[in-house]
């Protein structure tokens, strides 16, 4: 009797066990669920702050994640104003200090920075936006990020030739007037993709379009981009676009009553009059991405570029007040075969370069201190952009774009 009770006393503290084994399993599996592992951190390095549109749309994504995956306030960690220097270095080794699991920083000069902080701490993630080493560096806590947003430029230029045609026809201007400004950062390959294709989506719909282009050597300057935009207003230009992160040029436009095309954000509440259409990368669905990844364990992209297909490059903003008719059909018309495939952006037979098409290109996609072309980027009839690599490395003057 007293071995049967015994054996029976064995067996439910087996059974006891075995209940409080599966249920640590389902916690512990609960605490690796996206959002409820309590002791993970991710870090964010900005270069500027919420003044930039730039960065604002880099901290409204970082947010927009971070509700998604109901992470709280002292599990995110902003690092804001972190310029192109030693100085993000040390930002995220103290983000490293503070514990972060996952850290991303958002400006193309911040990447020797972060592949140096990958390098000392090769157990915490590192991700970065609009960089080109990810692919060549080696290292497995690295990985690069952007997006088609040369898709959106390109829509976004399908509204401003649809408004040009307009202008044309009201008497506004004539077809030879018909000329863009564009407010660049850089010369640099992202700044000439996006240039290139919101002019081809213009001259797309309003074939006598030519624009011209000036560089401010900065990211933000609101000063200096108003004045770079007023100086394009002056020798002519009917309408304005730009890569630059300030809210300089859509304010000129207002003045001026100019048409403008913006970027990462709705600028209607600085131009009701004047504001067209902006076009924006929507950095959610990526951090969402990086963060569960971080936190489960799972494969990252290494060279993440998403685009319209998947909500990744959006267009917003579109202004019935100053757009020309029938423009939100068009862009949906266009959207859909950019999504399939039946246009492509720089295909090859819509531009030509110093006269002639373009039927071969080797661009710098490995990038190396030199810029020495590396890959063969042309075939099927249009130049691959972001296919070898997430970041863009179209770095061509093509007709009818002239830098002032």
């Amino acid at each position: 009797m007293k071995k049967i009770l015994s054996i029976m006393t064995v067996l439910a503290l087996i059974l006891s066990a075995c209940a409080v084994f599966s249920g640590c399993s389902e916690n512990s599996e609960e605490e690796n669920h996206p959002g409820t592992a309590d002791d993970f951190k991710v870090g964010f390095i900005f270069l500027h702050d919420e003044n930039s549109t730039y960065d604002k749309n880099f901290i409204d994504a970082a947010n927009a994640a971070k509700e998604a995956l109901n992470l709280t306030d002292d599990q995110v960690l902003f690092k804001t104003n972190i310029p192109e220097s030693a100085e993000c270095y040390e930002a995220a080794a103290d983000l490293v200090d503070l514990g972060c699991d996952l850290i991303f920083a958002d400006s193309f000069g911040h990447e020797d920075f972060i592949i140096q902080a990958a390098e000392e701490f090769p157990n915490v993630t590192f991700c970065h936006a609009t960089g080109t080493k990810a692919h060549t560096e080696g290292l497995s806590n690295y990985y690069n990020a952007f997006a088609s947003i040369y898709e959106g430029r390109y829509l976004a230029g399908v509204a401003a030739g649809l408004k040009l045609n307009e202008m044309i026809e009201n008497g506004d201007i004539t077809e030879e007037e018909a000329k863009m400004g564009y407010v660049g950062a850089y010369p640099y390959a992202e700044v000439k993709s996006g240039y290139t294709s919101f002019f081809l989506g213009a001259r797309s719909v309003c074939p006598s379009v030519t624009m011209d282009v000036k560089f401010t050597n900065s990211w933000f300057d609101i000063a200096l981009e108003k004045e770079t935009a007023n100086a394009l207003i002056a020798d002519g230009c009917v309408l304005i676009s730009q890569h630059a992160d300030s809210e300089g040029a859509p304010k000129a436009c207002e003045e001026a009553g100019v048409p403008n095309v913006a970027y990462n954000l709705d600028t209607r509440e600085w131009g009701p009059n004047t504001a067209l259409i902006s076009s924006k990368i929507n950095w959610e669905p990526y951090f969402e991405h990086i963060i569960n990844a971080t936190m489960n364990g799972t494969e990252i992209q290494q060279d993440f570029c998403g685009g319209l297909e998947d909500d990744v490059v959006q267009i917003l903003g579109l202004n019935d007040t100053v757009a020309a008719e029938g423009t939100a059909e068009t862009l949906e018309d266009v959207k859909a075969k950019l999504i399939s495939g039946e246009i492509k952006v720089f295909d090859t037979a819509t531009f030509t370069v110093n006269g002639e098409t373009l039927t071969e290109y080797k661009a710098d996609v490995d990038t190396d201190a030199n810029f020495t072309p590396d890959t063969e980027v042309v075939s099927d009839g249009y130049f691959h952009e972001s296919e070898y690599r997430s970041a863009p490395y179209f770095d061509i003057d093509i007709d009818g774009i002239t830098i002032k």
